[in-house]
């Protein structure tokens, strides 16, 4: 991949099934460790799109974090700037706003602290245990939205 194309890292069909899963599981009010099923409007289609994620709560505040890098899901985020967290028939509406690399370390920490053991593989070798710096040097390559729940959500 040319350094000018931000980093994505596509799923494998066995990965995009485990997805699928999840999905189907949080739709259905069963969600793993955390778990919910996003949803957000496509910038391209106006159609709802849903993907599995994995919210992040550092010092009380939401977050989404994107461990696959510059994914559809982020690029429909940045455009719409909101969307839906749903486990079963609990759906919480929030609008998001990306944070800037200098703010993700503490995020970034939290989150391989919490998912690595899902996640790690995304992130070229960066863990929990990775310097400041090298955490800071993965930041551009994972989108980070700080999310907030609408009252009514």
């Amino acid at each position: 991949m040319s350094q000018s194309q931000p980093y994505y890292l596509k799923g494998s069909p066995m990965a995009i099934r485990l997805n699928n899963a999840v999905g189907w599981l949080a739709r259905h009010g069963v969600s793993l460790l955390g778990s919910a099923e996003l949803s957000v409007r496509g910038r391209k289609s106006g159609q709802m799109q849903r993907v599995p994620v994995n919210p992040h709560t550092h010092d009380g505040t939401q977050y989404l974090v994107s461990a696959r890098g510059h994914s559809q899901w982020v690029r429909n985020m940045r455009a719409a700037g909101r969307g839906e967290l749903k486990v079963g028939r609990k759906v919480r509406s929030f609008t998001a706003t990306e944070i800037p690399d200098t703010e993700k370390l503490p995020v970034l920490r939290t989150y391989l602290e919490r998912w690595g053991w899902e996640v790690d593989q995304y992130f070229k070798g960066v863990t929990a245990k990775s310097s400041d710096e090298e955490l800071l040097a993965a930041a551009p390559d994972h989108p980070v939205f700080r999310i907030s729940v609408a009252a009514n959500g």
